[in-house]
């Protein structure tokens, strides 16, 4: 499946447009998860861990957004966006993905 932020695909028709697919997650920026505490209270090692759950959100959230496309029937999705929001009291970061599923020829 083709993800673009584009609108249109090079050297493709798209034929048929399906709907907008959304999906939305929170991912902690603080991580300690796998940590002793002796790491856990080193900030570099804590972020590293948070940078990688980050990444990894990132692709899960890609992943659950392409599913939903092809229930739709669509082999791409254009026109993607991603908001992130900064939610400070949790240390949290709220992610949203959207885009216009396709079918191009």
């Amino acid at each position: 499946m083709i993800i673009t932020t584009t609108n249109s695909i090079e050297g493709k028709d798209i034929s048929r447009y399906l709907g907008i697919v959304t999906e939305n997650m929170y991912v902690s920026l603080y991580n300690t998860k796998g940590l002793s505490f002796k790491e856990s209270l080193s900030m570099r090692k804590a972020y590293q861990n948070g940078e990688e759950n980050i990444e990894q959100s990132k692709k899960e959230i890609f992943a659950k957004l392409e599913e939903k496309a092809k229930a739709l029937g669509a082999n791409a999705i254009v026109g993607v966006s991603m908001d992130v929001e900064m939610i400070f009291e949790a240390s949290t970061l709220g992610i949203s993905v959207m885009g216009t599923a396709v079918f191009y020829t």
